[in-house]
């Protein structure tokens, strides 16, 4: 029989390594910019949509049409949001994804598995929360998946609004389920929202997609080259009843994101550095701006919470995604026997899974496909959908405001650099290097107090020395 082995317990959510942490700053540094405006045009849309001198104007701009008909585009400002403009967001998921894939946490099966569990469970029980609610109330099961997604971008503007510091290693972990996510979503529209399939169209897609995966092992350079064959593949997309968003995760994946010998960066993250902006600030905000303008009253607010659909939506992003998203993470920690990174608390654990429970843009994609054809039912799941996410943002609020002297805490420890050499003290402490450039600091300063309190006691001797100065031993009040 073997010797037992000792090891040191895996840690859950322990410090990500110094390249992964900054990849993970600048990446969540765009999509907090594009959170807020995200939640800019969410408003914005809620008012034009409400106030009855500007409703007609919100409905007319909507469903306003444009494109060449004879291509099959001729498709309202609202369709293109929708299948345009997200194919952009969906580029930029792809992209993530094949990155987390080849050079991220998912490269290590032992470190996937936490995300992509507490993600498949972060889906799969808000998507059970609507199918008994609905079950029980004798409500429609299309809607299932509409609780299912996360919003990394409108989460980040929560806390960035809220003031709330996370530390890098539950802003990774948030992103990590968001890419998961998002590739779990797109499995959701491509198997269950694709309609009758025209495979011409469909074929052509693919020879498309064909034709960029080889220009892309060829070397060949050039946005003039890529950008119309891009469209090409999207339209094509669009036309075989296959979600054009679709074209553009394909396209994502296909980037090349792995380093070669002299690369900075590789393509797919420069390409990403680029197109990302596009996406946070312009294609996700419009999109928001074109779907979240729905009719707000009373009486439709009580109907969010009386309609099996709503409730559904409302219990599946509030519930569903907090009790999925936790049970998940501490079934994985339980039976890989891993331990919570000491700096860190289940409770904070749970506080991230209640603002994973803000699904908007998926969200209101994936209900606009649920219920096609039904535009009050519609708009009713869309409202539950806002409902739902206020909610967990204003919980998660709270729990995140409770710990935030912690966190707070912990962002200064990481950020901390006082051999101002550009990289944090913390991945440093392993380096004899970085101890004799503190010693050296150290060194200095304690010779600059030195030099102070030789002068001091030099000042001091000299007052002692003048008759009836403060340092005279006969000096003493009269």
């Amino acid at each position: 029989m073997s010797p037992a082995r000792s090891s040191t317990p895996r840690k859950v959510l322990g410090r990500l390594s110094l390249p992964e942490r900054t990849y993970v700053a600048d990446a969540l540094r765009t999509e907090t910019v594009g959170g807020v405006l995200l939640l800019a045009a969410a408003v914005t849309a809620l008012i034009w949509a409400n106030i009855p001198a500007l409703h007609d104007s919100y409905e007319s701009v909507s469903h306003f049409h444009f494109g060449p008909a004879a291509l099959g585009l001729h498709l309202s400002v609202a369709h293109w949001a929708a299948d345009g403009l997200l194919a952009v967001f969906f580029f930029v998921a792809g992209i993530e994804l094949k990155r987390e894939l080849v050079a991220g946490d998912l490269r290590d099966p032992k470190a996937a598995v936490l995300p992509v569990v507490a993600a498949l469970c972060g889906m799969a029980v808000p998507a059970l929360v609507y199918t008994l609610t609905n079950i029980t109330g004798a409500g429609s099961l299309r809607g299932w998946a509409v609780p299912t997604a996360t919003d990394i971008a409108f989460a980040l503007a929560v806390l960035a609004v809220i003031g709330t510091s996370l530390p890098s290693a539950l802003r990774a972990f948030l992103l990590t389920l968001a890419v998961v996510d998002d590739l779990f979503a797109i499995l959701i529209i491509a198997v269950f929202f694709t309609g009758s399939i025209d495979f011409a169209a469909l074929g052509g897609a693919v020879v498309g997609l064909a034709v960029f995966w080889l220009l892309l092992r060829k070397g060949v350079r050039g946005w003039y080259v890529y950008v119309p064959l891009a469209l090409v593949i999207w339209a094509l997309m669009y036309n075989s009843g296959v979600h054009a968003t679709i074209a553009g995760v394909a396209m994502g994946l296909m980037l090349r994101c792995h380093r070669h010998e002299g690369e900075a960066h590789s393509p797919g993250e420069q390409i990403e550095h680029l197109v990302r902006p596009l996406s946070a600030g312009l294609a996700v905000p419009l999109f928001a701006l074109f779907s979240a303008g729905v009719a707000v009253s009373g009486g439709a607010l009580g109907d969010v919470f009386t309609k099996p659909e709503t409730l559904g939506v409302v219990l599946g992003l509030v519930v569903g995604k907090a009790v999925g998203i936790f049970g998940g993470t501490w079934l994985t920690a339980r039976f890989t026997r891993a331990s919570l990174s000491g700096d860190l608390e289940w409770a904070d654990v749970f506080a991230v899974a209640t603002l994973a429970g803000i699904g908007f843009t998926v969200s209101l994609l994936i209900g606009e496909l649920a219920f096609d054809g039904d535009a009050v039912l519609t708009d009713e799941v869309k409202a539950a959908v806002l409902t739902g996410s206020l909610i967990a943002a204003t919980l998660a609020t709270v729990l995140l405001k409770i710990r935030n002297a912690k966190y707070r805490r912990l962002c200064e420890a990481e950020e901390r650099d006082e051999d101002a050499d550009g990289i944090p003290d913390i991945y440093e402490e392993d380096d004899p290097a970085y101890h004799l450039r503190m010693a050296a600091i150290h060194e200095k300063k304690a010779a600059e107090h030195r030099r102070i309190a030789e002068e001091k006691a030099a000042e001091r001797g000299a007052v002692a020395q003048v008759p009836g100065g403060a340092g005279d031993d006969d000096s003493r009040p009269a």
